[in-house]
């Protein structure tokens, strides 16, 4: 029989979100930045290209049907993409556009095929943005990208729900400066 959990477990469970949560917000420059640059590429007609493999394709997936389907009445659809193998190089290479936005999700930055498939996307002139984990791992350390937001944790799970809580604040954002560009404002 397993021990009854305790107000200390809750506690602890919630103590090793908030930090990692909590550099959000100490980020908050880099993700504005981060947002009024894709506001920029939707304006010119670019899309959503959404990367990531493992449960982090769960991720790419969810951020995909919130940019298509929003759910804030009198949001527009913005035109956004899973890629179809969680993103490579070659998949970059075929649907990418200099227009576009290569977002990438990894709970740790350590996969090769991201990494390779973020720098085909700053070759290819696409806005780069990663959402990454721990130390950024081998997408941060590769070739530079636009944006970079690393969630300080090597809890995968804790990394993921702050991802969850960044791509939101991504869609708000972005609407935000599309909405000050269509009153005449720039993005």
């Amino acid at each position: 029989m397993n021990a009854p959990l305790t107000a200390e477990h809750v506690a602890a469970a919630f103590g090793r979100r908030t930090g990692p949560v909590a550099a959000l917000a100490v980020d908050a420059d880099a993700l504005a930045a981060a947002c009024h640059a894709m506001a920029e590429r939707f304006g010119r007609g670019g899309r959503l290209l959404a990367l990531g493999s493992g449960p982090a394709a769960a991720d790419a997936a969810h951020v995909v049907v919130e940019f298509v389907h929003p759910v804030i009445v009198g949001k527009r659809a913005l035109p956004a993409l899973a890629l179809p193998d969680g993103g490579s190089a070659a998949t970059v290479a075929l649907f990418g556009n200099p227009d576009d936005i290569a977002l990438a999700f990894s709970p740790d930055g350590a996969s090769p095929v991201l990494a390779d498939a973020m720098a085909a996307a700053a070759r290819g002139g696409l806005l780069t943005v990663a959402l990454l984990g721990g130390d950024g791992g081998a997408v941060a350390a590769g070739p530079p990208l636009d944006h970079v937001i690393t969630i300080p944790s090597d809890d995968r799970r804790v990394v993921r729900e702050a991802h969850v809580t960044a791509y939101h604040v991504l869609w708000e954002l972005v609407h935000v400066f599309l909405e000050a560009q269509g009153k005449g404002g720039r993005p």
